[in-house]
């Protein structure tokens, strides 16, 4: 065989059961292939009259490069007396909760835990993660053996955060604070997590069974608010007034409206893009989301909000910052500001895109429809490669920022 590169690897074909490829350039170095197509790297040596095998990393998380370099690592403790599978045996028998979490967080980092479609986990996503590790699994498990963690540690680990065990105030730089809370939301959204670093857990062959398999998990409480029509015109006449009085930059109230008539997620209207909007698509292409790449259509009054701002040389944000070259990030703090002075409650970027999910259900769109309006997965609209969406879609999207429009008008009547 000869030496394991990345064309002889990808050109691998599956044949209905596991094989090995083995390396002659360095002896011991080698690549499984599964029955599924994937291929993983690996080394294989004997040490005291035993044959053992440790396993690298799948590739595509690593190169082949990479893998022969840990290849030759791991073969020199070999040439040095030690045995690293027996080494790494004894560290998995002795791992701690944090110990595992801080593993999994290093392996997300570098690519090789995927989350949503098989795409590595977003920057804002792991930043997520850290908070719920740092303050709610370290805190309560951290100090656990990973492989003593039963379900009932697990099912107490739920109630603790749901009735506000770890909820705190921490000091954040100089001034900042954040506001760490429980609830059935916060347990049934951490133990979520758990549970996938526990899968983690079981790929490293820590431990054989998840233990957070069949834990009542508490129902987390949908956010369902949404704005009345006499509501709209509210936000409408506070958007107004901090235009007219300069109270708040153009941004701020020009990234209210957008979120308001295209139902997009607050992050999607803060990194929005010129290169992203296709007037004469009516549609925004959006490079990045949650979902990843997606197509949404544009309305006419949408349109018209983004066809009257200003572009700003050498930013290629719709919403640029007021200082430096980033975008306006402080969106969510002067939508809060806004919504403070109307006397509205419990009104964020979320509550105006199920709003406007909401007004197209007035209207009687299916739920299909409204889903592709907003992006959903599993709707379709998601190839940046589609040129022209169904006329029908964009006159949904254009009927149902047009009744929103009209409600945030100063008069408040739809």
């Amino acid at each position: 065989m000869p030496r394991i590169t990345k064309r002889l690897v990808e050109a691998a074909e599956p044949n209905g059961r596991d094989y090995f490829l083995w390396c002659d350039d360095l002896p011991g170095f080698g690549v499984r292939v599964f029955a599924s197509g994937r291929c993983s790297y690996l080394v294989q040596y004997r040490s005291g009259g035993r044959s053992r095998r440790v396993t690298i990393g799948l590739h595509g998380a690593l190169t082949a490069d990479e893998a022969r370099r840990e290849a030759k690592a791991l073969l020199g403790e070999v040439a040095r007396g030690q045995d690293p599978a027996e080494e790494r045996a004894t560290r998995r028998g002795s791992m701690t909760v944090a110990e595992l979490c801080d593993a999994y967080l290093q392996a997300t980092e570098k690519g090789l835990i995927m989350g949503k479609g098989g795409r590595a986990k977003k920057a804002s996503t792991l930043y997520v993660d850290r908070g719920r590790i740092e303050r709610h699994i370290k805190p309560l498990l951290g100090r656990r053996l990973v492989i003593e963690l039963t379900q009932p540690d697990v099912q107490r680990f739920v109630r603790d955060i749901q009735a506000g065990k770890t909820a705190t105030v921490v000091k954040t730089g100089f001034r900042g604070k954040a506001v760490v809370e429980g609830g059935p939301g916060t347990a049934a959204r951490t133990v979520g997590l758990l549970g996938g670093i526990l899968s983690f857990a079981i790929s490293e062959r820590i431990i054989t069974v998840n233990p957070v398999a069949g834990v009542k998990r508490p129902a987390d409480r949908k956010r369902t608010r949404r704005l009345t029509v006499e509501e709209y015109g509210i936000l409408g006449r506070a958007l107004a007034q901090a235009k007219e009085n300069r109270t708040e930059r153009w941004q701020a109230v020009a990234g209210v409206r957008l979120l308001s008539l295209t139902g997009c997620r607050l992050s999607e209207i803060v990194k929005l893009r010129w290169s992203e909007v296709d007037v004469a698509g009516s549609c925004l292409r959006l490079e990045d989301t949650k979902e990843g790449a997606s197509v949404r259509p544009l309305g006419k009054t949408a349109q018209a909000v983004l066809n009257a701002l200003p572009r700003i040389p050498g930013s290629p944000f719709v919403l640029p910052a007021a200082r430096g070259d980033g975008s306006f990030a402080s969106l969510s703090n002067a939508l809060e500001r806004i919504v403070d002075q109307t006397g509205l409650e419990a009104v964020s970027a979320h509550t105006l895109r199920h709003s406007f999910a909401s007004t197209g259900g007035d209207l009687g769109y299916s739920d299909s429809t409204i889903g592709a309006m907003l992006g959903h997965a599993g709707h379709g609209l998601t190839s940046r490669y589609i040129h022209h969406l169904d006329a029908v879609l964009i006159a949904a999207a254009d009927r149902v920022a047009m009744q929103v429009a009209r409600a945030m008008s100063e008069t408040g009547r739809a």
